[in-house]
């Protein structure tokens, strides 16, 4: 007999048993048919890569958080995956350089990290995404809110709602109307993120204490940074953030936090968080960047969207044909072509409602149970 804590799995690890694997599907298929819909290819990178190529082509993605193990064929570092969106810059840069721009990518698959995120136990999730390489305009931005949006309402997400942030903030203004030395800068991006006055003050940072009130709703928000940026370093920022929202509309509720940091290492002048209603946490983040590498210009998003598989009702109820043992192969053939599903008795001792079926083959029809 083995031990029973044989089977147990690591912290942070867990099984999708059938009902929610079939949502987890539903919601990856419906997500990756919206996105083809709007003309982004799939791509499927690998599992595992070398840990220098993952690590060099996106700041703010730390090989402390990859498994690690050396390749016995190149007796190089591999790590398995734990974002694949800088899979799909490498793909961008090397295989598909030569492709039309902007490219429109965009995939699905599991992704891990050594140790969890203090707000997400999990170590293993279902990460989907798009990418719209070679571009990182206002409308790129706006192209991209929007597909993250019709992505996770075609899965199921209801109540969605938008956070806009802007990553390189403290470094635009500590260039030119807000001057900080060199050491100041990280404690005032700090201090700004975890929204802390005191703290802000004794960093140096008097001047960007008003940033912590231009937060919000976005129309409010913005107006507040807009009397702020006296000496207009913001103002194409300020249009940008504009056009995007004016582009998402009545399709999601958006706010604005300016000086949120927390997500966007690698992202440039434009980031979000996306929401939706009944799903604790944030279901995905985006926004614009730069591939390493190539130092080309991207703008893209990724969604975690296990929380929301978890929130969504199952599959439990769907019609199941029952196929009694010597049934009319023909006509069961026929009806899994029509959308039915079945499963056929193995022997005359199968029974129909344990087996979870709502209808039994009689002759070629289906016939309630």
């Amino acid at each position: 007999m083995s031990n029973s804590t044989d089977d147990l799995l690591p912290v942070g690890l867990s099984d999708r048993l059938p009902e929610e694997a079939a949502i987890a599907t539903r919601v990856m298929r419906a997500a990756l048919q919206a996105m083809d819909a709007h003309g982004y290819d799939r791509v499927r990178p690998p599992l595992i890569e070398f840990e220098k190529s993952m690590a060099e082509r996106m700041d703010g993605v730390s090989p402390r958080r990859m498994f690690r193990f050396v390749d016995p064929g190149s007796l190089r570092t591999l790590a398995l995956r734990s974002d694949m969106t800088v899979q799909v810059g490498r793909i961008a840069a090397t295989s598909l350089a030569g492709a039309p721009r902007p490219l429109r990518l965009c995939y699905a698959g599991e992704v891990a990290t050594i140790t969890a995120d203090q707000l997400d136990p999990s170590r293993q999730r279902l990460q989907i995404g798009a990418e719209l390489i070679g571009a990182d305009s206002a409308a790129a931005a706006a192209e991209m809110v929007e597909l993250a949006i019709e992505s996770l309402k075609a899965a199921g997400a209801t109540g969605i709602s938008v956070d806009f942030t802007l990553p390189d903030l403290v470094d635009t203004l500590s260039a030119q109307t807000m001057p900080l030395d060199e050491t100041q800068i990280e404690a005032v991006r700090r201090e700004l993120d975890t929204k802390d006055a005191g703290g802000l003050k004794a960093a140096g940072g008097d001047a960007y204490l008003p940033l912590l009130y231009a937060t919000g709703d976005f129309a409010d928000s913005i107006a507040r940074l807009a009397e702020l940026d006296a000496g207009g370093a913001l103002a194409s920022r300020i249009e940008g953030l504009k056009t995007i929202a004016s582009r998402v509309g009545g399709s999601a509720r958006v706010t604005l936090d300016p000086t949120e940091r927390h997500g966007f290492e690698y992202q440039s002048w434009f980031g979000f968080t996306i929401y939706a209603q009944g799903v604790r946490g944030a279901l995905g983040r985006g926004g614009t960047y730069t591939i390493g590498g190539s130092d080309e210009a991207a703008t893209g998003f990724s969604l975690y969207v296990d929380r929301l598989v978890d929130a969504l009702d199952s599959d439990s109820q769907r019609d199941t044909l029952f196929l009694p043992v010597g049934h009319d192969r023909a006509a069961a053939a026929a009806l899994r072509a029509n959308g039915w599903r079945t499963v056929a008795a193995l022997s005359e001792q199968d029974d129909a409602g344990a087996l979870r079926c709502t209808h039994v083959l009689s002759g070629e029809q289906p016939k309630p149970l």
